[in-house]
């Protein structure tokens, strides 16, 4: 069946995009073949794969339409692993983002490699801070959760 990379999150986990019985059989293959730890994750669409052309399709004229300015610091791409600062390019990653792989590992690695000494992570959990100390261990990730965390942030 179509199986694909969804996600490249960190040495050791990744997870794939797919049809319900593709991804069933894939999981059955990987652990055959000897992998650790094997989960059929409890999602509604099968993201970042050909699957949501579709939705890619219906999404790209509001995409077009967002306003958008150059980046004044480059965002790095999680389908390319590359920065980017130009409105275009933001929107077509944006749509890419829906039907493509998310490359965090070379995203990641791009950023440090490239002179970036604290990534710091924002939101409810700290999922991501893990997965880059498990790509760099010597990566400093700092997680913030709340405004409280975000006013005592020092980097």
């Amino acid at each position: 069946g179509d199986v694909w990379v969804a996600n490249d999150n960190s040495p050791g986990q990744i997870v794939l995009s797919g049809s319900k019985p593709a991804l069933e059989r894939a999981l059955q293959l990987a652990s055959a073949q000897g992998a650790k730890r094997t989960v059929l994750l409890a999602v509604s669409i099968a993201g970042h794969c050909p699957l949501m052309a579709p939705a890619a399709e219906a999404f790209a004229p509001t995409v077009s339409q967002a306003p958008l300015a150059r980046a004044e610091i480059p965002v790095v791409a999680n389908v390319t692993a590359l920065p980017l600062a130009e409105p275009a390019e933001v929107r077509q990653e944006m749509l890419q983002h829906l039907t493509t792989g998310v490359r965090w590992v070379d995203s990641v690695r791009y950023m440090i490699d490239h002179g970036v000494q604290t990534l710091v992570e924002v939101g409810p959990k700290d999922v991501l801070s893990g997965l880059i100390r498990r790509i760099d261990r010597g990566a400093r990730a700092i997680h913030v959760g709340t405004m409280a965390d975000v006013e005592t942030l020092e980097v």
